[in-house]
């Protein structure tokens, strides 16, 4: 990707200091909030807009008046749902600019986009992979990586920090096989170097927003079919429509007796280290929609059980959000997931059950 054409730069003219063009008809305090923002922005600053050589995936960063970055530090990965692109993510990495203009830059994938949203999470989650090195390297400042995922953009970005678990951007895609090798000879010294490390980098956040983390089978985690059992049958029996990703969600993937590739994501593998890439990140915050999510189900999304789900007559809205109506702090120990064989998938018989992966 940056071994072709240059990136095209496209330069947003709106005044970063200034802020998005106010409406007149908004209130005077919605202009009093606006105005308490500058302080965070530098003076006469305007977006930087830098595409990829294909014109799809972008960068975005602040500049000042005479072009120049501020050399950012925070490198910020934004992935896409299904069927989603990057330009889904043009509003939100702005606001991400406005907040943080000197330390971040944000990078909206378009690695998978569209139809390629269909050819499953590993796959996804390579091509991924691939797609943040070369992001590293076309920005030699940075030093921390976070990453926000959107429904299915989640799963995806999981399975992509995994393979990037403990690696250095001097890695390259060996062709063919899909598996990421080191160019350092001295393989023991290498990984005990970047151990902790997301492509060399410092893990600091980890955020997914309504991501069917366990799957999308039965138990009302496709809150659009209502529970009812016939439906959740054929959707499991029909998940193939949406190639190899709608198996993955409706763990119904075989693949040489290994259990669905979602409950092999709850654990490291001899191959691909999952569950240890996600405990380096500093924050890991999961936001679930309680309604109005035809869907991804709200047991899904929040990664629990339906009886540990608060009773939403209790719930209370955030003092400082007034969208978010409940926050739980995971326990610092998680709790050891036995995975159960395919066959106990398939029968419902399995100690997790259908709806149970972990975190």
């Amino acid at each position: 990707m940056d071994s072709k054409a240059p990136p095209q730069v496209e330069v947003d003219q709106k005044e970063v200091n200034g802020g998005m063009k106010i409406n007149n008809e908004r209130s005077k305090n919605t202009k009093k909030s606006i105005k308490k923002k500058k302080s965070f922005l530098p003076k006469f600053g305007c977006f930087r807009i830098e595409y990829d050589a294909t014109g799809e995936s972008f960068d975005m960063e602040v500049v000042d008046a005479s072009g120049h970055s501020p050399n950012p530090t925070h490198l910020v990965i934004m992935v896409n749902g299904l069927i989603g692109s990057a330009q889904d993510w043009k509003f939100a990495a702005k606001q991400f600019l406005i907040r943080y203009p000197h330390d971040a830059i944000v990078h909206c994938s378009e690695s998978n986009s569209a139809k390629l949203t269909f050819d499953g999470v590993d796959v996804m989650g390579d091509r991924l992979a691939d797609e943040v090195i070369s992001v590293i390297k076309r920005h030699e400042s940075v030093q921390k990586i976070s990453f926000v995922g959107h429904s299915l953009g989640g799963l995806v970005a999981r399975y992509a920090i995994a393979k990037l678990y403990g690696k250095d951007i001097t890695m390259k895609l060996s062709e063919g096989s899909g598996h990421i090798e080191s160019q350092n000879s001295d393989k023991e010294c290498h990984e005990r170097k970047y151990e902790g490390k997301i492509a060399g980098l410092e893990p600091i956040n980890f955020i997914t927003s309504a991501t069917p983390h366990l799957g999308s089978r039965g138990h009302n985690q496709v809150p659009m079919l209502c529970g009812f059992k016939p439906l959740e049958k054929a959707a499991f029996r029909f998940s193939g429509i949406f190639g190899k990703t709608g198996k993955h969600l409706c763990l119904a993937d075989k693949d040489n007796g290994k259990p669905p590739l979602l409950l092999q994501m709850v654990r490291d593998t001899e191959d691909i280290k999952f569950m240890s890439a996600l405990r380096s990140f500093k924050r890991r915050v999961a936001y679930a929609n309680v309604r109005y999510d035809k869907l991804v189900g709200w047991s899904t999304s929040s990664i629990r059980r339906k009886n540990e789900l608060p009773k939403r007559r209790n719930l209370s809205r955030h003092e400082c959000y007034r969208h978010v109506v409940n926050v739980e702090i995971a326990k610092s120990t998680p709790v050891p997931v036995e995975i159960p064989t395919e066959s106990e998938v398939n029968s419902g018989s399995g100690k997790l059950g259908w709806e149970e992966g972990g975190w």
